[in-house]
């Protein structure tokens, strides 16, 4: 089965496909800037050289067809006609309380995920145009799946996800904590089970999604029991942009002294904020980490917040389960910032934490870099987020043709 995954933004669009037989990526790309003039980079693994060309897109149905048109090109495609892609796995941002499991895509599908929009009103409904785009391009009878970012979390308590507030705010707006990255936690969660050699429903592990967008989890016999995002992809850590958990009266605060409004300061908080409010010199760790190695205070303090951060979340994670079996390092930050992880291991002795100096030196590859005799595991795996999106879609389909 070849499965097509997308990943649709307001203004772009991203692409893989695979062929589940072995799990492999045949081709991928990008499409960007679509509804304004249109450009396409496509990579084929068979090719040393990256396809790049101004496409024009005015839509996403126009972006789906250029994926399909460089798909099948006789010099850069990989199939030779599109009833070669047998089902399409998207991601989608927010299923609310509508979505504990990836879905089959139907009208009552949809309904729920356009019910979704005031939760994630920029990824749902980015998310929604990439389904119609898919559905207009390539018919209505390819099947069609939604992944959804809060799905794993959904196994989370009460206690756990909802917040102090009147309860009928929750009744009448669900306002609790939703947690995103699931798929990245429910996969490097299964890998970490494999590299470990124990059943995930005996393991605690605490994953940490470090990147741009950060968030870490509590996963208990292969459960999400916590999380560190809430009801938006603000709280939590502080991130790239992202101010992360702050005192809810600020906002007030600034709203009154800047002569600003609300929405302006939220904007402040997701955008300007973060490591890039703090060191006032990039969101981008590699560059915070030259402006360290230069001697620039604001960068340190920038990165010692972060890695402060992470290490009190994970401390909170291991009383809440009543200890951990591994801890696992991924994303941009989490695969590649040794640093990083070596600063939030730091002084976790006490835990049975203790990273190998040398093993930490490695970057973006799977293993384990704990010393020898560390009762707690600290791993580095790599997330692919892609493929568990294509597994699902996959597996759907081959549940639904059963029946």
């Amino acid at each position: 089965m070849n499965v097509l995954v997308i990943n649709a933004g307001s203004s772009s669009l991203k692409y893989q496909l695979f062929n589940m037989d072995n799990k492999a990526v045949l081709a991928k790309g990008l499409c960007e800037r679509i509804g304004i003039d249109g450009r396409l980079t496509h990579t084929n693994p068979n090719k040393e050289e990256k396809y790049k060309a101004d496409v024009p897109m005015k839509d996403h149905a126009d972006a789906i067809r250029a994926v399909i048109n460089i798909l099948i090109d006789k010099e850069w495609g990989v199939i030779e006609s599109m009833s070669e892609i047998d089902a399409v796995g998207h991601r989608v941002v927010h299923g609310g309380e509508y979505f504990a499991d990836s879905v089959l895509i139907n009208d009552e599908v949809i309904k729920a995920i356009e019910a979704c929009v005031p939760l994630a009103p920029l990824h749902n409904t980015a998310n929604l145009i990439g389904i119609s785009a898919c559905k207009d391009v390539m018919g209505e009878n390819i099947p069609q799946v939604a992944v959804f970012d809060t799905a794993f979390h959904q196994t989370m308590p009460p206690e756990h996800y909802m917040y102090a507030l009147p309860y009928e705010y929750y009744e009448k707006y669900k306002i609790r904590r939703y947690g995103f990255h699931g798929t990245s936690h429910k996969y490097v969660s299964q890998q970490a089970s494999e590299m470990l050699g124990i059943p995930i429903e005996n393991l605690r592990l605490v994953t940490c999604h470090l990147g741009n967008g950060s968030s870490i989890a509590a996963i208990k016999g292969g459960k999400s029991m916590d999380t560190s995002m809430g009801f938006t992809p603000l709280a939590g850590l502080p991130m790239g942009t992202r101010a992360g958990n702050i005192d809810p009266a600020i906002i007030s605060f600034l709203c009154d002294h800047e002569h600003k409004h609300a929405d302006e300061i939220i904007d402040i908080l997701n955008k300007k904020s973060g490591m890039l409010g703090i060191s006032g010199v990039s969101s981008d760790f590699r560059d915070l980490d030259t402006a360290i190695e230069e001697g620039n205070p604001r960068a340190k303090l920038a990165k010692d917040m972060f890695n402060l951060s992470v290490k009190k979340i994970i401390g909170s994670y291991i009383a809440e389960m009543g200890g951990v079996d591994a801890i696992v390092f991924t994303a941009g930050v989490g695969e590649n910032d040794r640093s990083v992880r070596w600063d939030v291991c730091e002084h976790m002795e006490y835990l049975g934490i203790k990273i190998d100096p040398e093993k930490n030196k490695f970057r973006g590859r799977q293993m384990d870099i704990s010393i020898d005799y560390a009762r707690v595991r600290v791993l580095v795996i790599p997330t692919n987020e892609e493929l568990v999106i294509a597994e699902d879609t996959e597996r759907l389909v081959n549940e639904a043709q059963a029946q």
